[in-house]
This record gives structure tokens, C-alpha cells and sequence, in this order.
């Protein structure tokens, strides 16, 4: 009845939406931005931009931010702010789908587009669905948040799909977490299904994954911090400094990993440019900032290289 996970760990890239969550269920308790973000790398530009990625460690630190900023912040309050609409195109593709079945097997197979540090299965336990969490490999000191975060958030997507039911019942025991609910829940068409949405959504969803799961490891942290500091030209030292190594073990990582720092740097700005190119409100000296260039002519020059036509040709061929 429900398909495996795709993943078995967190340690993926994630949408930026769910940091900006973090930080603003800490600001509904008057805890401060740069508090919140402190020693994440990440600033307060990164959260208004909706593109930006952010790694699984970026997260966790600004958990821990918040966590130590307000211990009264419970993961059931962080949990009930999450909404279909905070997932993106996985969040449109659950709310169309046609029944709490197909929605739940749609999210083990794009589970890497969602938040979670806790990875969930689901099964059948008599009349029941089981969606159970074991949480013994997340970090100690903020485990209780996390998976309380997780269940609350599924808990509350469910119901918000479902129109207001079902109520699932979270209990723990014996180091496992779990979100019980009748099974025939499962087979109730759901108020908003759509196909078309849902296929269009599903395709969507597609696109994402398959570039994210085409890189991996290292070499994929390292795009994500460059992604956040093109506009400062993306310092080595800065990005292995986030990383905790030196720059010498970064450029060792990168080429056991088949690459280099400038390959990436120029992927990641190759992308960029692109996106950006697209936006009638920059110039192209603009583009030229944003990508990290001191001048316009050393951008040109690179799009050159990158694609054999220039930046003002690019743009008026689109």
C-alpha cells in the first residue's frame, strides 16, 4: 500500500522556506534575526529569496539558535506552522491529489523535497496507518525538537489536505515516535484532487529532484554556499570555512569528488545568469553584480566562454 521512502537520511539540500520558518516562529518570541542565524553562513537577503537552497547543517544551526534564544519554543509550535502551501510544488501536488494514499506515497518518493530530519514509513497495523519515525541517528541535543517538528508538520498537512480531518494521534515510545490514524482514511477522495494539477505539480517535482540527486555529497554543499555568496564572488576560504576545513582538504574533496572549486563557481554562475538574464528590471551590469564581477566586461568575457554569445545577445534572443 505505501511505497519506501527514496531517502533514508536528511543530509539533503532543502528549500530556504523552511529556515525562514525557524526564524520566524523565533521573531513571534522577539528573538533577532542575526541571533537566529548566527553561524549559519546564511543572512537575511538569503531568507527573502525563494531560489536560495540551503544544506541540512544550515538548518540544524539555526534550530539551535532558536533553541538556545528560547527554550520555550516546543517542536509543536515550529510543527503547526508548516502549511502544503511551505512545500512549493511538492505542497501543490499533495493538495491535488486524489486521496490521502496517493499523497502520502508521493511524498516518500520526493521526501527530498521536503524539511524533514526525520525520515518516515508508513504501514498497516490492523484498521490503522502506522507513519513512524525512528530518530536515534538525529543529534541529541535537539532530537526531542526535531521529531516533535516532523510528526506536528505531517500531522498538520494531513488534516490541511484532508479538509480538517482526520485527527492523527502522535504518541513516542521506547526511542520511536509515531502518527496513528484509521486506514480508511486513505481511500477518501480528497476536496481539492485534480489530475491535471497533480501531473503538472508531479512533473514539477521531477525537475527538482533530478537535479539535486544527479550531485551529491560534497561537491553539492559546496554549490549551495557558493549559490548564497556569488554577489561577494563566493570566497574559497569563506565556503571552507562554513564547512570546517581548510581550503587545501576542500580542493582534495572536490577532486576525489571529480571537479574543482572553479568548475563549480562557474556552474553555479553560468546558472545564475541565466535566471537572471531573464529579469527585465537588471541591466546587464546589474547581472554583473549579482554574479560577483567587479565589471560588466569580465561577466561578458565569461558568458562568452560559458555559451559562445554575449549577454546583451542572450537577452534580446529570448
Amino acid at each position: 500500500m505505501f511505497e519506501p521512502p527514496v531517502t533514508r537520511t536528511s543530509d539533503f539540500p532543502r528549500q530556504v522556506a523552511g529556515t525562514a520558518l525557524l526564524v520566524a516562529a523565533g521573531a513571534s518570541v522577539e528573538v533577532g534575526v542575526a541571533d537566529l542565524l548566527r553561524g549559519s553562513g546564511l543572512s537575511a537577503r538569503d531568507l527573502a529569496d525563494h531560489r536560495r537552497e540551503v544544506t541540512a547543517q544550515q538548518e540544524l544551526r539555526v534550530v539551535r539558535n532558536l533553541l538556545a534564544a528560547a527554550p520555550s519554543m516546543t517542536g509543536a509550535l515550529v510543527g503547526a506552522r508548516y502549511h502544503a502551501s511551505t512545500f512549493g510544488p511538492l505542497g501543490f501536488a499533495l493538495i491535488s491529489s486524489a486521496t490521502l494514499g496517493e499523497a502520502a506515497n508521493l511524498t516518500f518518493r520526493f521526501l527530498d523535497l521536503s524539511f524533514t530530519f526525520c525520515v518516515p514509513t508508513a504501514s498497516l497495523d490492523g484498521d490503522d496507518v502506522v507513519i513512524s519515525v525512528d530518530p536515534r541517528d538525529l543529534p541529541a541535543d535537539v532530537r526531542a525538537f526535531l521529531v516533535e517538528r516532523d510528526l506536528t508538520a505531517i500531522a498538520t498537512v494531513l488534516r490541511e489536505i484532508a479538509g480538517g480531518a482526520p485527527t492523527p494521534v502522535l504518541s513516542t515510545d521506547d526511542g520511536r515516535a509515531e502518527l496513528r490514524l484509521a486506514a480508511s482514511w486513505f481511500d477518501v477522495p480528497l476536496p481539492q484532487a485534480n489530475p491535471h494539477a497533480f501531473a503538472m505539480a508531479e512533473a514539477l517535482c521531477r525537475e527538482l529532484v533530478a537535479s539535486r540527486r544527479s550531485r551529491t555529497g560534497v561537491a553539492e554543499e559546496v554549490r549551495i554556499l557558493v549559490a548564497q555568496r556569488l554577489s561577494s564572488g563566493a570566497p574559497m576560504a569563506e565556503v571552507a570555512g562554513v564547512l570546517g576545513l581548510s581550503e587545501r582538504s576542500l580542493r582534495r574533496h572536490l577532486t576525489d569528488a571529480g571537479t574543482s572549486y572553479r568548475t563549480v563557481l562557474d556552474e553555479v554562475r553560468r546558472g545564475a545568469a541565466e535566471d537572471l538574464l531573464r529579469r527585465p528590471g537588471l541591466s546587464v551590469d546589474d547581472v554583473a553584480r549579482e554574479l560577483g564581477y567587479a565589471e560588466a566586461t569580465s561577466f561578458g568575457a565569461a558568458y562568452r566562454r560559458w555559451t559562445g554569445r554575449t549577454p546583451r545577445s542572450s537577452r534580446r534572443g529570448r
